[in-house]
């Protein structure tokens, strides 16, 4: 009974709870005459991850996005975006918690995030916007490459 018990208790476990927009914002600072521009959009999307610890193995996730167009100087809009969830993650070793929290969760809320941005935009009068995918594996692997380099650095300097 005992092992069946701590068979348990190792397995890994990795659920959705619940997945929820957290907050959002619209701005369109030069409307109306921001219409009236011929349409040469530039945009700059920045995206963060926070997570936050709810209770034993339950994490909230929250997927930041900030998108930001512009016709020549003029902001024409600027949408920003929290999608959050929550997710049981049990049984991991801390090497792979890492992993699910700064990849796999933000690859799971990346959509609902996405379609949101969609949604204003064409809400707010102006082209469907649809942002290209991301790599958050990628991501992840620079910002270690990047936590690595400065704890190193940091280690040489002192």
């Amino acid at each position: 009974m005992n092992d069946e018990t701590q068979n348990k208790n190792n397995e890994k476990q990795f659920a959705i709870q619940k997945i929820y927009t957290k907050d959002m914002s619209f701005e369109t600072p030069h409307s109306p005459q921001i219409f009236t521009e011929e349409w040469k959009p530039e945009l700059n999307l920045n995206l963060n991850t926070e997570t936050k610890p709810i209770q034993e193995d339950v994490i909230e996730v929250i997927l930041s996005l900030t998108v930001t167009v512009k016709i020549g100087e003029k902001t024409a809009y600027l949408v920003e975006i929290q999608q959050a969830g929550i997710f049981t993650i049990q049984g991991f070793p801390e090497s792979e918690i890492g992993h699910l929290l700064g990849s796999f969760c933000p690859n799971i809320l990346f959509p609902y995030a996405r379609e949101a941005v969609s949604d204003l935009v064409n809400k707010g009068g102006f082209p469907q916007l649809l942002l290209a995918p991301v790599n958050f594996d990628a991501l992840y692997t620079q910002h270690l490459e990047q936590q690595k380099n400065s704890t190193q650095t940091n280690a040489s300097t002192h």
